[in-house]
């Protein structure tokens, strides 16, 4: 049985009782401006054009297997550190170092006891909430005045060691170049609309602009201040998606997860964007970001595929010394790398995550909020077109249903790399001739 199918099938034993059982984000957190800019700089020089932004992707090819990895990793790390800096009244770093929403934490799992506990000790709760459609609850919690994100959550996880601690971590686009468009141009842009059917594929991103290239309903709800406003990540992935969805489809379910917040694109909001999916019985969902592992969408991910949900996500673009990225590391998860014209895997991909389908990561097109079509590279436009082809095999959530889905996805894929399923490749590539060209 291939790699693929043993992943999902021993995550969802797992899930569900006996009975049932049958992603280099340059330089942009989000979906870009309007966002503040969270540029590189000058460090990447000459590697960056000073006048687009945008990385010289061909030097990747150039670079040996070590100067890619010193590379990438520390385009990586600089990028962090600069949003960290650029967004300190709405970020810190968590007992991990990864961005996070400043001075709140998450419980789940947590007791009565415990949460009494925790006041008695100065912490103060923040909200008590349940994930509509996922029947996962959580507590937020506030840091005591003064202390750092990081102690403070190993202080509390010391105090309740039933429940689980994390911050609210943030997640980043995975493509390896950001997506130009004036802010003007996105402020001003009509989202695009629509009332999609129930089973519709669902899209965790940036808000969705009207275009020409996108022919299909779109239905989007804002999970974040602001949201949904047009982004161009999110317009992109979702021309790639209605391109490679029958013209009957159901439509897409784009949940916008950034809006205008600097500290958008937060667990929190990924979890609640997932059962806003599962309310609306979403088969497949597309997520091309990427980030730390976190108790909170873990859990989400967990029970969204109790619904029968399969989630599809890229494996990023650090490069193959970046640590493994969620959520396309969660077991069942669907992880999807990019492969240039040539069907080979691009540099930049990451190779900690597991991958399990290769698409096109490079030489397509995709739509932007200027009403133009624009180059795309990176691992992120290839999870939508994997998560498009799934939703062939898979209509309706029904796990019953998924083992022949993923199966039915394995057959159509062309194998690349070493013969059978790999670690680069995973079960082959998918919809080679998808995309925008």
């Amino acid at each position: 049985m291939k790699t693929t199918i043993k992943r999902v099938a021993a995550a969802l034993l797992l899930l569900v009782p006996a009975a049932a059982s049958p992603q280099l984000a340059l330089p942009t957190v989000g979906p870009g401006l309007p966002l503040p800019n969270h540029s590189l700089g000058d460090i990447a020089e000459p590697l960056i054009d000073p006048v687009s932004g945008v990385l010289d992707a061909g030097v990747l090819d150039r670079l040996s297997n070590s100067e890619l990895r010193r590379l990438l990793n520390r385009l990586r790390l600089d990028r962090l550190n600069q949003f960290v800096r650029q967004n300190r009244d709405y970020v810190e770093r968590d007992r991990s170092g990864d961005p996070a929403v400043r001075g709140v934490l998450i419980a789940t799992g947590i007791s009565a006891a415990s949460l009494e506990r925790v006041q008695k000790e100065g912490f103060r709760i923040l909200e008590r909430s349940e994930i509509e459609g996922l029947d996962l609850s959580y507590v937020k919690i506030a840091t005591r005045p003064g202390k750092q994100l990081d102690k403070e959550q190993k202080q509390l996880q010391k105090l309740v060691g039933e429940a689980e601690i994390s911050a609210d971590n943030i997640y980043f686009t995975s493509n390896v170049t950001p997506i130009s468009a004036n802010a003007t141009v996105l402020a001003g842009s009509l989202l695009a609309s629509g009332n999609a059917s129930s089973g519709a594929m669902g899209l965790i991103d940036g808000g969705v602009a009207r275009h020409s290239a996108i022919t299909m309903a779109v239905e989007q709800r804002g999970f974040a201040k602001g949201a949904p406003i047009a982004s161009s990540h999110g317009t992109a992935i979702a021309s790639l998606i209605s391109g490679s969805l029958k013209s009957g489809s159901r439509g897409l379910l784009a949940a916008d997860i950034y809006g205008s917040d600097p500290a958008g694109g937060n667990a929190t909001a990924i979890a609640k964007a997932l059962g806003w999916m599962a309310q609306r019985n979403a088969p497949v969902v597309a997520i091309s970001l990427v980030g730390p592992d976190n108790g909170l969408l873990g859990r989400a991910v967990r029970a969204a595929q109790k619904k029968g949900i399969l989630v599809v996500a890229a494996v990023g673009n650090d490069g193959p010394a970046a640590p493994p990225r969620y959520p396309a590391s969660y077991k069942g998860v669907i992880g999807v790398t990019g492969v240039d014209q040539r069907e080979r895997a691009l540099p930049e991909a990451g190779i900690a995550t597991p991958v399990d389908f290769a698409a096109p990561g490079a030489g397509i097109k995709g739509a932007s909020p200027d009403g133009k079509l624009v180059a795309l590279r990176g691992t992120s436009f290839a999870a939508p077109l994997v998560a498009a082809r799934l939703m062939a095999h898979y209509p309706a959530a029904n796990i019953n249903r998924i083992e022949s889905a993923v199966n039915g996805l394995i057959r159509e894929a062309k194998d690349l790399g070493k013969k059978g399923a790999d670690k680069i490749y995973g079960n082959g590539l998918i919809c080679g001739n998808c995309g925008l060209r």
